[in-house]
């Protein structure tokens, strides 16, 4: 075998991992699990989706070691691909919960979603970032980024949910990858052909002086089997998806209104010291603070006319509109943003920490309290910012941050309930609504739901937008409507009759019954987890058809 790890593919590196002869591959090429979707486009799928699961041991410690092949689709998660990583880590959640304990070890080589499949990607990715949460309250969870094509898109959110990352020099981690940056952004924003400017915003050298890795090493089996036994048997967690106030009090003291320089940011980063950051607060105001979909229905659901928050973009207040006291959050433009990539009411670095600190502060108000409130989450978000400033402080940990504060909440009893009045696009939805426990939609044709821009998508796969337009009427996974999002199962209620994203009395009144009755249906089934999304009837007939497979399949082979 091969010294250097990075050389070595998905498989080989699950093996030189584990202790010898100690492997045992769950849901193997031989079980033709292949991904039907890339099947329906004339895209050749692969016997094993890219995904390879070991449960074995490492050093005589039980382990399951989950490796992504980045050369197929890029190491993309689909539903096929999601539904193994979701399936093991359900497992290693219950075997930690039954007092036996086992590791989990994910290398990551992959750009995020695949864009083949978009939406199946964007659930997967939340609901394996919500079992990472859960499963650190018992063990690490261990990243690994070898190199090649490194850790990308909503993936990179979920690298920054792990207890402990460890990176090779040859690593890249980023929520937006070069290509896309400037495609969204513009060349001046991000020129995708200059290498060092990558290498010195993401490169992993980069990512260990910012604090987004916590251990650089050599590129050999030996070195990374020495620090992956060092970070279980010491159980090593940086807490880097708990850190909004660290990183709030620091972009406080940084100018954001301009890119800033890697030494300036590294310095300030290096000597920074925490102070305390004020709650946001959002009372009645003197005039409109902004105008979209998102804002007017915060204002409806918390009977603010004029709302007016602390923050320029993080809304949240206590409404007593529902059944039970509820805290409505949502995230809204700002046209005098000094970060001039989130004008539009993009999640950004700011949005993601914020949210994070502000539900941090609801889980801590109510951690004693016998019943905990809901968390009404409006949802209407274009997308993630994408600019140079964010992916050098590193916009996937903002948004990690947020992810993991809504996570945490759920987990804890309080039930999620996400509201999606606008557009729900990429790693926004991640941070801000696809950690709900049930998701609510209007009808309105306006409203998408993806993983990327037409645009981008199109320069990423190298498919026209016709193409890829033309797959959409054959896999629902890649349309941008929500109707078609519907189809998938992840959504608790349509509100079929509401065409309209405008408030009025009456949908008002709609959606504050649908809210009661989510509320309700939490509170009944004790659901603090996202296993409805894939076992409610439309998931398990058509929705999430190949997810319910894998899991069959992972439970007969589990234990065998």
């Amino acid at each position: 075998m091969k010294n250097s790890f990075v050389e070595l593919n998905a498989r080989e590196r699950v093996h030189a991992l584990l202790d010898a002869k100690s492997g045992r591959e769950l849901i193997d090429p031989f079980d033709q699990m292949i991904a039907p979707n890339l099947v329906a486009q004339d895209i050749v799928p692969q016997s094993d989706d890219g995904i390879v699961v070991c449960r074995g041991t490492i050093s005589g410690e039980n382990v399951v070691v989950i490796a992504m092949e980045g050369k197929f689709q890029g190491g993309g998660i689909g539903e096929v691909s999601g539904a193994k990583i979701i399936a093991a880590l359900t497992h290693v959640l219950e075997e930690n919960q039954k007092g036996n304990p086992i590791t989990p070890i994910i290398i990551l080589d992959t750009g995020g979603v695949r864009l083949q499949e978009a939406n199946y990607g964007l659930l997967s990715i939340a609901e394996i970032g919500n079992l990472i949460v859960a499963i650190k309250s018992y063990v690490p969870v261990i990243g690994l980024v070898p190199g090649r094509v490194g850790s990308f898109g909503g993936m990179s959110i979920t690298s920054a949910l792990m207890s402990y990352l460890i990176a090779t020099k040859k690593a890249r981690i980023g929520l937006n990858g070069p290509e896309v940056i400037e495609q969204e952004a513009g060349v001046r924003e991000f020129d995708s052909s200059d290498k060092d400017l990558i290498w010195n915003t993401i490169g992993a050298k980069q990512r260990l002086e910012a604090q987004m890795i916590d251990e650089l090493v050599t590129d050999s089996v030996e070195s990374i089997q020495e620090a992956v036994i060092a970070a279980m048997v010491e159980k090593k967690d940086s807490h880097r998806s708990e850190k909004s106030g660290f990183y709030l009090s620091l972009l406080n003291e940084l100018d954001l209104s301009k890119p800033l320089t890697i030494e300036a940011y590294n310095k300030a980063l290096a000597t920074h010291k925490a102070t305390e950051v004020a709650p946001i607060t959002v009372t009645e105001g003197q005039e409109a603070a902004a105008d979209s979909i998102g804002y007017h229905w915060f204002s409806a659901l918390t009977n603010l006319q004029l709302p007016t928050s602390t923050s320029a973009t993080v809304y949240a207040a206590a409404s007593d509109l529902f059944t039970e006291e509820v805290v409505v959050t949502a995230i809204v433009p700002n046209a005098n943003n000094p970060m001039y990539r989130v004008r539009n009411g993009e999640v950004g670095l700011v949005e993601g920490y914020e949210m994070g600190h502000l539900l941090e502060t609801v889980y801590h108000e109510d951690k004693d309290k016998a019943i905990k409130r809901p968390i009404v989450a409006v949802i209407d978000v274009p997308s993630q910012a994408y600019g140079y400033n964010e992916e050098l402080i590193g916009i996937h940990a903002a948004l990690a941050n947020s992810a993991a504060a809504y996570a945490k909440l759920r987990q804890a009893g309080h039930p999620v309930i996400g509201f999606i009045a606008g557009n729900a696009i990429s790693g926004a939805f991640l941070a801000h609504g696809l950690q709900s426990s049930r998701l609510i939609a209007l009808n309105s044709e306006k409203i998408t739901v993806q993983a990327m821009s037409k645009e981008s998508a199109s320069r990423v796969t190298k498919r026209s937008i016709a193409a890829i337009e033309a797959a959409a009427e054959k896999v629902p996974s890649i349309a941008y409507d929500i109707k078609n999002y519907t189809k998938l199962g992840a959504i608790f209620t349509f509100l079929s009759s509401i065409t309209d994203q405008s408030v009025t009395s009456e949908s008002k009144a709609t959606v504050i019954e649908a809210i009661n009755e989510a509320i309700d249906d939490v509170r009944k089934t004790n659901d603090t987890m996202l296993t409805s999304r894939y076992t409610n009837p439309i998931a398990k007939k058509s929705g999430r058809l190949e997810t319910n497979n894998v899991f069959e399949k992972m439970n007969a082979e589990w234990n065998e």
